[in-house]
């Protein structure tokens, strides 16, 4: 795989830059005196880093593991490497939810993390393109595909997420700022991104598992399912908890 440490780097740069992002909109927020919301944001980075590394284990990983026992290297690079963002989500959003009922927080946390979520995984995508993961499906040469290192035509995935991520980013930022959609940007970007990575998903080339899905299908449902559900949820909640 060619310059599979830039794929870690620009991990953290997406870490570190997001992070960075949300402490200065926080900052023109009340809540920003309160230090739970250091405690919330560290578990969102716990919970979707456990998360991100049991998705791609549960989707694809599984199939490196007869590797292991004869190169135990190959262990630590998939620590490093390999993650998915649909565990992300799903995890992130666990471990916040659990942070926020152990601390006795009750308002809506997700519209920062709409804006910052998206930034840093566009910049993670960088990496992927730089390093040659999570390609696209081979395909018949055409304006639109991408050469892989082996010289094979393959589907854009890695730059069409990219694209998708950033123009998220911008959505709910400018919904941020013009006070739309208060409390449920994160939910927004759960059902598109969940609706979004279903369908490219059969253009990525990704293991299938049953009936010509691949397990980032299923998880993908599962983060439209959950952004929808808490998007019904919360429009039903007394509206001095979404500020």
């Amino acid at each position: 795989m060619a310059n599979a440490w830039l794929y870690p780097v620009l991990a953290i740069v997406g870490i570190l830059l997001s992070s960075l992002i949300w402490s200065q909109l926080l900052r023109r927020k009340p809540e920003a005196r309160d230090p739970r919301m250091v405690y919330i944001y560290l578990a969102a980075l716990g919970g979707a880093f456990l998360g991100a590394k049991a998705a791609y284990l549960f989707a694809e990983g599984w199939m490196h593991w007869p590797d292991y026992a004869e190169h135990p290297a190959l262990v630590w690079r998939q620590w490093l490497t390999g993650k998915s963002i649909t565990g992300a989500f799903l995890g992130g959003y666990g471990a916040v939810e659990l942070v926020k009922h152990l601390t006795g927080y009750n308002k809506a946390t997700g519209d920062l993390f709409a804006v910052v979520a998206p930034l840093g995984l566009a910049l993670g995508r960088v990496g992927c393109l730089a390093s040659g993961c999570c390609l696209g499906r081979p395909m018949a040469p055409a304006w639109y595909t991408l050469a892989d290192s082996s010289g094979m035509e393959r589907w854009p995935a890695v730059p069409l997420e990219c694209a998708f991520n950033l123009i998220m980013a911008g959505f709910a930022l400018a919904c941020w700022r013009l006070g739309r959609f208060q409390g449920q940007l994160f939910h927004l970007y759960l059902m598109f991104y969940g609706i979004f990575r279903f369908a490219h998903e059969y253009f990525r080339d990704t293991p299938r598992l049953v009936g010509g899905l691949s397990g980032y299908h299923l998880l993908a449902m599962g983060i439209f399912l959950l952004g929808l559900m808490r998007y019904l949820q919360r429009a039903q909640a007394p509206r001095r908890n979404l500020v």
